[in-house]
């Protein structure tokens, strides 16, 4: 069993200054609080890969399998050699401003029986993949507002994430 934790936010772009954003090469390094770089490993037409370091110095490996131009995409995320989680980034145009939306599908103890995994998603996986990923779209308004990156935990700290 895999339960998703999505977040999304209202922006004030336009739904092509927001994908321009998320679709660019390295983009990580101008919105994400808790990234210490984001490096490509391959970026073209037919595929697309980078690398994530955190600042606690974990490095996550990102693959896209599936870039709808405009839309989104979806990847999985994790440690190279090990299990991966499922990512999805969509674009929701609405009238003059866009809504972005991303949904996590967490493999972290996946393998559980029913009852313990839904003791940890509600009480571990869903408040800290929720703090985490409202703080990534607080990086991608920030940016998109002020056109500054942003700083190292600039909407506060994550335990996962941060030193």
């Amino acid at each position: 069993m895999i339960l998703p934790v999505s977040r999304k936010i209202k922006l004030k772009s336009n739904t092509e200054i927001l994908w321009d954003l998320i679709s660019s090469p390295e983009n990580l390094n101008l919105v994400h609080p808790f990234c210490k770089s984001n490096k490509v490993i391959k970026w073209d037409n037919n595929s697309h890969s980078d690398s994530l370091l955190y600042y606690n110095n974990r490095t996550y490996i990102r693959e896209f399998f599936e870039w709808e131009e405009g839309k989104g995409y979806k990847l999985y995320i994790g440690e190279e050699g090990k299990k991966k989680s499922k990512v999805i980034w969509e674009i929701i145009k609405n009238k003059n401003n866009s809504i972005l939306k991303i949904s996590v599908y967490p493999y972290i103890f996946s393998d559980k029986a029913v009852i313990p995994y839904l003791f940890y998603y509600v009480f571990f996986i869903k408040p800290g993949l929720s703090k985490y990923l409202d703080n990534v779209l607080k990086g991608i308004d920030w940016y998109l507002t002020n056109e500054i990156p942003v700083k190292k935990n600039q909407f506060g700290t994550h335990k996962w994430f941060s030193i």
